[in-house]
């Protein structure tokens, strides 16, 4: 039977298999694995994968490339996607209806907090039948980044609001809605990426407020939410801190302010590896964010070039970044009995005269 075949219904799947799995999770290339990749996955044990925009076409043949990415590692590995909603959400309609953004659900809260919170905590529990179906488990969300007047766009409406308030209580609802249709969330991007007045995708933004400002601006959302299993750093430089490396790589980020400051305990995931905030080739990226004290190298794109440069430069899972990787998969659990037909009904008319 393929490992996907099964359903979660608790620790089972995960009893064995991620023996020997790297500190990394990759994507590949179309909609189903090439022998290339197949091989090469089999070889290097990837920890996990996530899918993007040209890994889509229709329901089932998602559910059989996920297959494929396990059966691959010969276990029941976590598959992430962003499925955030607005912008951001890479299985659209027809398949999945469009959701609304970050902001659309944040001006609920603004109106009425309690039906804002509940309408976080439904696009979330939606999220997680819809992915569920296809043998996604992961969902890298709740955004939260708290935007400052004049940053860049790459964050914009993806975030709830502008204060920390209101994102940490929508991102705290948001998360608790994928936990209870099985899923497991990604916070993002750790410190803080809603100071940054460059798109990271493209270029480095480098942040120079003092420490004192991204204390109680920046972190506070992530320090209320530092007890969920996983997070993804910001490729962002915070001169008070480290002026000189983005957070990803950053030791003095990464120790004093995800670790001690804010305290998270978690899983830490890299944002992507190839987006050109970060400087040098893909294995120097790898090897700088692994040494900056990330778990987990995240590379998207699927290029098997620069695969390979980043299987040469990351580790076996160890110490405690196996312990961590351990805890996320001891955290799944057995989706709560509500009915979809329901919570769709209840969401749509929420936004029915938006």
């Amino acid at each position: 039977m393929p490992v996907d075949a099964a359903r979660i219904s608790g620790r089972h799947l995960y009893d064995s298999g991620m023996t020997e799995s790297k500190a990394m999770i990759l994507g590949c290339s179309g909609l189903s694995l090439t022998p290339e990749e197949k091989a090469f996955f089999n070889a290097e044990r990837p920890w996990g994968f996530i899918l993007f925009g040209r890994n889509i076409s229709e329901p089932q043949q998602i559910k059989d490339l996920v297959a494929e990415m396990r059966d691959a590692v010969g276990w029941h590995a976590p598959v992430l996607i962003d499925q955030e909603g607005g912008r951001v959400q890479r299985i659209r309609p027809p398949i999945f209806q469009h959701y609304p953004s970050g902001q659309q659900l944040g001006d609920i809260y603004r109106q009425d907090r309690q039906k804002g919170l509940r309408a976080a905590w439904l696009m979330s529990r939606l999220h997680a039948f819809d992915l569920s179906g296809l043998g996604i488990n992961v969902d890298c969300l709740p955004v939260l980044d708290v935007p400052v007047e004049g940053s860049s766009n790459v964050i914009g409406n993806r975030a709830y609001g502008g204060d920390p308030a209101t994102v940490t209580a929508m991102g705290r609802a948001a998360a608790e809605g994928l936990k209870a249709g099985g899923l497991l969330p990604v916070m993002k991007h750790m410190p803080g990426h809603g100071r940054g007045f460059a798109d990271s995708h493209h270029e480095l933004p480098v942040v120079t407020v003092a420490r004192a400002e991204l204390e109680a601006h920046d972190f506070v959302p992530f320090i209320a939410m530092k007890d969920e299993l996983m997070a993804m750093t910001c490729h962002v430089v915070f001169a008070a801190i480290d002026p000189e490396r983005p957070a990803t790589t950053s030791r003095q980020v990464i120790d004093g302010i995800i670790r001690e400051h804010i305290g998270f305990k978690g899983l830490l995931l890299s944002d992507d590896t190839s987006m050109n905030a970060l400087a040098g080739t893909i294995g120097e990226r790898a090897a700088n964010i692994i040494a900056g004290g990330c778990d987990i190298v995240l590379h998207c794109n699927g290029h098997m070039n620069e695969m390979q440069q980043v299987v040469e430069n990351v580790p076996v899972l160890q110490g405690q970044s196996l312990s961590r990787a351990e805890a996320v998969l001891e955290g799944f659990r057995t989706a709560d009995s509500a009915q979809e037909a329901l919570l769709r009904a209840e969401f749509d008319a929420m936004f029915a005269t938006v």
